[in-house]
């Protein structure tokens, strides 16, 4: 798939999500085998882009490009300075966040609530792609509830403005991360453009990735909470997609020194006090049905270092390993 200049190595994107996509998830992800990692949302508040927070959001240092920034916001001439300072700080593409069902972000009318006003919608892309000159993409929802699934005119309104890829997440803000996501909307958005439409939801395994690309005839699949604690998803559907053939789980040496890396890397991107606090829910997830996760779960979180930390993580895994000896006797 292509994004502008940009070729993807494969079909596979990495979604945006506050609190997870930090720069050492995205590098862990593509080095896991995803073809583009989208950014936490960056706030189109000028007076929040000082802050540590929304810095080190912005921050690409080494990572694999493409860079991609998703912005947030309601105001079409604050979204366009978003982007411009974006690009001048690295970013070589803009997404734009229309799929957010967050209440603290659609209260301010931004996220999923801009698809309530399509006029809107228009003018903020208009100005977003006529401020920079590198891609601009959009993230959307497939509308605001089920009585007013609109994905389709927006879509069609994003390629009139010179989007240049949409990500399409196959359920309403109201319908939040309940149910099941429905894949129709997204087919009949990628019938209906011709820039490059990415289906995301409920993608959780290699054979559901192939299913929803056939279903939906999409360019790629976006992958977001399937990724928590399973980085190797991407490698797994890479695979499938490839081979048709299935990956061997990885055991559970090859977790922890996956997981170990990870979290060194937030240790070094976070300083030690907020690494640690990050980091007890990569384990968590890490951590999440393997034995005796629950109590490994409950003994991080009360560690208050690195050396804590980490000396949990290596006594957890010993342990594994010990049981899976004795039960190979």
């Amino acid at each position: 798939m292509q994004i502008g200049p940009y070729k993807l190595r494969n079909r596979l994107v990495l979604a945006p999500m506050a609190g997870v996509t930090d720069r050492p998830f995205r590098q862990l992800c593509k080095a896991m085998g995803a073809g583009l990692a989208v950014s936490e949302m960056v706030s189109s508040n000028a007076a929040l882009w000082g802050s540590p927070q929304t810095l080190r959001r912005m921050n690409h240092e080494g990572e694999v490009e493409p860079r991609t920034v998703q912005i947030a916001g309601a105001d079409p001439e604050m979204m366009a300075a978003a982007a411009r300072f974006n690009v001048q700080r690295g970013a070589q593409i803009i997404d734009i966040n229309m799929g957010c069902p967050a209440k603290k972000v659609c209260n301010v009318m931004a996220g999923s609530a801009l698809l309530r006003n399509e006029h809107l919608v228009r003018r903020i892309l208009d100005a977003v792609v006529a401020a920079v000159d590198v891609p601009v993409t959009l993230k959307l929802r497939t509308g605001w509830d089920p009585e007013q699934r609109n994905a389709l005119a927006v879509a069609l309104i994003a390629e009139q403005a010179g989007v240049q890829a949409l990500a399409v997440h196959g359920r309403t803000r109201a319908c939040g991360y309940a149910g099941e996501a429905e894949y129709q909307t997204i087919r009949d958005v990628k019938q209906a453009v011709s820039v490059p439409v990415i289906a995301n939801g409920d993608i959780t395994h290699p054979e559901k990735a192939r299913q929803v690309l056939e279903m939906t005839g999409a360019d790629a699949v976006m992958i977001g909470r399937a990724a928590q604690g399973r980085p190797w998803i991407f490698r797994e559907i890479e695979h499938y997609l490839s081979t048709g053939q299935l990956l061997a789980q990885p055991g559970a040496q090859e977790i922890r020194t996956i997981m170990i890396e990870h979290i060194n890397n937030l240790y070094k991107f976070y300083g030690e006090y907020t690494g640690v606090r990050v980091a007890r829910k990569h384990i968590g997830w890490y951590s999440k049905g393997q034995r005796d996760g629950a109590e490994f779960r409950r003994q991080v979180n009360g560690a208050e270092n690195s050396s804590q930390q980490m000396a949990l993580i290596h006594n957890y895994f010993e342990r594994q390993s010990h049981r899976a000896t004795e039960l190979a006797a």
